[in-house]
């Protein structure tokens, strides 16, 4: 599989395992799980020829780790980011000092009057590190980091989480913990 084949695939994988599961005619359990022979026996009759082999390597060498496997690799779902009804099953977990948000400019006059909202997403999608918030918010246009104040967030009862591939996670952010710097 050539990389272009492989960002091709995992583009729809995403598609297909966090928002529009129907396009394959598959189903994700409560946890959003999908059976991994399932999955590869529609993508085959889609035209996407996988195998296994190819799937594992997808998911582990996928640089945003976006996929991962049950134990027994049987099943495999999307680490976060579903518009569709999913229980992650995420444990409550404290966030460090300062978070990261990467967006485009042109909805930053939004955000300073709104804050950050999950809008068709489970929660607002936060980095531990500029330089990942920089690359997100790159695929929207001319980018702006944002810090979160997500230590003062916490301790006034905000609830943070942490997906398996390190994004932090959390309902809301309400402008007053976002700090805009001309970088």
């Amino acid at each position: 599989m050539t990389d272009m084949e492989a960002q091709r695939v995992s583009k729809f994988l995403s598609l297909v395992l966090r928002h529009k599961p129907d396009t394959l005619g598959i189903t994700l359990n409560e946890q959003g799980w999908t059976d991994v022979d399932i999955l590869l026996a529609t993508l085959n009759q889609r035209g996407y020829r996988i195998t296994r082999e190819q799937l594992a390597y997808l998911v582990e060498t996928n640089n945003k780790k976006r996929f991962a496997f049950s134990q027994d690799e049987r099943q495999i779902r999307a680490n976060q980011g579903h518009s569709v009804e999913v229980d992650l099953g995420y444990i409550e977990k404290q966030p460090p000092q300062f978070l990261y948000h990467g967006t485009a400019t042109r909805f930053l006059e939004l955000i300073r009057a709104e804050g950050l909202k999950k809008m068709n997403r489970h929660h607002v999608h936060l980095s531990a590190d500029e330089q990942t918030a920089f690359t997100v918010g790159s695929r929207h246009g001319k980018p702006i980091i944002l810090t979160i104040k997500a230590g003062e967030m916490a301790a006034t009862g905000y609830i943070f989480y942490q997906s398996e591939n390190g994004v932090w996670l959390t309902d809301a952010v309400p402008a007053t913990y976002i700090i805009v710097e001309n970088r």
